[in-house]
């Protein structure tokens, strides 16, 4: 789960201060504590009652006066720390794996990933001490005369050549200047054949650099670096979100050995340790696995509704796909139809299918310097052939595991015909009863619009009186609200034709346009926004189990959040703080003279003048995340099944 901010530039510090303040790395390591660390939790800076006062009439017209010294020509790493978001990201507190201080680990690591593709060093050494990262491996080492310009200079690398880096994520020459830019330390050193060259940066600026014999080291590359408290104004790091990026690692890298915290993670079976720690007992057959040496993947059906799929291309996990994702589907229901001869239909094949795929590509070409989805076309043919010929040579192989497939797809099959007719009579009830999705109020741009799609939302309240807050302070062209009538239905064990017959989760399903896939979603976030009381916490609950056992993609995707709306108002006559703990209402207790409290026991409590403030720029999420597939059906079983006499007694052994 995560809070999700995005935080501005302070104001610069000199050199000097700098010199003062912030390149003071110990050189007596202490031990890492075994104890991982905690994410911080940012606060809101004080906002502000009073009304804003009326701007002054301009004199002269907007952007009249423009002249030549208005141009700027920033340098690669100034552009790097102005524009961070284009090369890193979100920026975030390291409370969410997608923040900015794990990109910059990623992108150090990822050079090191290279060297033991091409085969050079089987071993990679992190540490983190304090905030100092230090990451160390035993590749070839960075050609002594080029250390400077290879990680200050953009555009500049040997990935460019297919000789040195036959397959490689980071292409563009960016990845580690980017790092240098936004670190207020950086130190890399570089050992070939008994020799070093090392050079220290502060901000992307070198401050000082030297070279000598170093006779015992092993060839390879030391970085060491501090994200840049200008840039990342709070942060911590989440050793569970590192631990589970090392283990992809491993699982891509057969034979890599990573070591992070007196861990030592390597996988002996690649890409299918992955998959089956991931969905462990939940598969219905054993995963069927294939490799080349361009292309790996594995795959099994489960009982759980939908598909799911994990991909990577060189290394790089591309949480939104891409052409490679695509293929391998295809893939698999060509090689299912063309081995039992049938025509099956494509969810009848896909649905229920949890599957992982890398590929490894000379010249990939990303959507955006994040890498999250993979743009090449001209690989879809080869992969799609490959997967199903590799497919079919397995279920000849597996005669048992062909069968199984075959009576899941068949179940599939029976299940979506049983549907069509409950679908039939679901809609045509919808159209008696309004043209429109009642308690529907929608937003103008929708995901996959050109303008504004990918920052639309939708909010899921409780009540009439909570929508109508924020129905007021929205913005009508991204903001949609959908308010429950009630506590939804408990869906946990029901299977699909229960969406059909409830009007308010079918209206639901309807809206979020998720009815025959999830690629039909409309809202880039799907926001569940309920009172902070018991009330609220089950209807959260009622909502994570309608999505996690139909549409658990929207989850693992990353796309549903919960709202943190404030449980305090702390005010006096000149200053008001929201406060969203017990423990932020003591601290603005103490810094607040003459302070007043507010309870606020409902979304409906707080007026739409003030909650404008908590739906917009400032707006705390919390991102709905998953650890391991396998347990969801168990946590959910727990906590909304019917084994009510444990979960009593769970609640009155856990209560205080």
């Amino acid at each position: 789960m995560t809070l999700e901010f995005d935080f501005g530039q302070n104001k610069k510090k000199t050199e000097t201060e700098f010199a003062e303040e912030n390149i003071k790395v110990k050189t007596q390591k202490r031990k890492i504590s075994e104890k991982k660390i905690s994410p911080k939790t940012s606060q809101l800076p004080n906002l502000q009652t009073s009304k804003p006062s009326k701007q002054k009439p301009l004199k002269e017209k907007a952007g009249s006066n423009y002249t030549e010294e208005h141009i700027t020509t920033l340098s690669s790493l100034e552009h790097i720390r102005l524009r961070s978001g284009m090369y890193i990201g979100r920026l975030g507190d390291g409370s969410d794996p997608d923040d900015g201080i794990y990109v910059l680990l990623k992108e150090v690591i990822d050079n090191s990933i290279d060297e033991f593709i091409m085969g050079f060093g089987k071993r990679i050494d992190l540490e983190i001490i304090d905030e100092v990262i230090s990451i160390r491996d035993y590749g070839r080492g960075i050609p002594l005369g080029k250390v400077i310009a290879c990680v200050s200079v953009i555009n500049t690398g040997a990935k460019y050549n297919s000789d040195v880096f036959k397959f490689s994520v980071g292409l563009n020459g960016v990845g580690t200047k980017a790092v240098n830019a936004l670190s207020s330390f950086f130190r890399v050193t570089s050992y070939r054949e008994g020799d070093f060259f090392e050079a220290e940066f502060s901000r992307g600026k070198l401050i000082k650099e030297r070279k000598g014999k170093a006779e015992k080291q092993k060839n390879g590359t030391l970085i060491e670096f501090i994200p840049d408290n200008e840039i990342f104004t709070e942060f911590s790091f989440n050793y569970e979100f590192i631990e589970k990026r090392l283990w992809i690692y491993a699982c891509l890298n057969k034979g890599l050995q990573l070591k992070f915290n007196n861990q030592i993670f390597k996988s002996n079976n690649g890409l299918l340790d992955y998959l089956q720690k991931d969905i462990e007992d939940e598969c219905l057959y054993p995963c069927v696995y294939y490799k080349s040496d361009e292309l790996e993947f594995t795959f099994s059906h489960t009982h759980n509704y939908g598909e799911s799929y994990f991909s990577f291309v060189n290394g790089q996990y591309t949480n939104s796909g891409g052409t490679h994702q695509s293929a391998f589907r295809e893939g698999i229901l060509k090689g299912i139809n063309e081995y039992f001869k049938k025509n099956y239909n494509s969810a009848d094949i896909r649905d229920g299918i949890v599957g992982a795929v890398s590929v490894k590509l000379m010249e990939p070409i990303f959507e955006s310097q994040t890498k999250n989805k993979l743009g090449n076309n001209d690989i879809r043919g080869w992969i799609v052939n490959d997967v199903k010929s590799g497919l079919i040579d397995y279920l000849h192989k597996n005669s048992d595991v062909a069968d199984i497939v075959e009576k899941k797809v068949q179940q599939n099959e029976k299940l979506r015909k049983e549907l069509n007719s409950v679908q039939k009579e679901a809609r045509a009830a919808a159209k008696r009863v309004s043209i429109k999705i009642p308690n529907l109020k929608d937003c103008k741009y929708h995901l996959g619009d050109a303008k504004h799609g990918d920052n639309s939302m939708i909010f899921i309240t409780e009540g009439a009186s909570a929508a109508g807050s924020m129905v007021a302070k929205r913005n009508a062209f991204t903001q949609a609200i959908f308010a429950l009538k009630g506590k939804p239905q408990n869906v946990f064990g029901r299977n699909r034709t229960m969406l059909y017959k409830n009007a308010e989760l079918y209206n639901l399903m309807k809206t979020l346009g998720v009815e025959e896939s999830i690629d039909n979603l409309r809202y880039g976030k799907i926001i569940i926004a309920t009172d902070a009381d018991v009330d609220g916490f089950h209807i959260r609950n009622l909502l994570m189990t309608f999505f996690l056992s139909y549409f658990e993609n929207l989850v693992t995707d990353g796309r549903v959040f919960m709202l943190e709306t404030p449980l305090f108002r702390v005010r006096n006559k000149k200053v008001t703080q929201y406060c969203y703990s017990e423990k932020e209402k003591d601290k603005a207790l103490k810094k607040i003279s003459g302070a007043e409290i507010t309870r606020f026991k409902g979304l409906g409590e707080i007026s739409p003048g003030e909650f404008g403030q908590f739906i917009g720029e400032d707006m705390k999420l919390i991102r709905v995340g998953i650890d391991e597939l396998h347990t969801v059906s168990k946590t959910l079983e727990f906590y909304m099944g019917k084994n009510t006499p444990e979960r009593r007694q769970y609640i009155m052994e856990n209560l205080i």
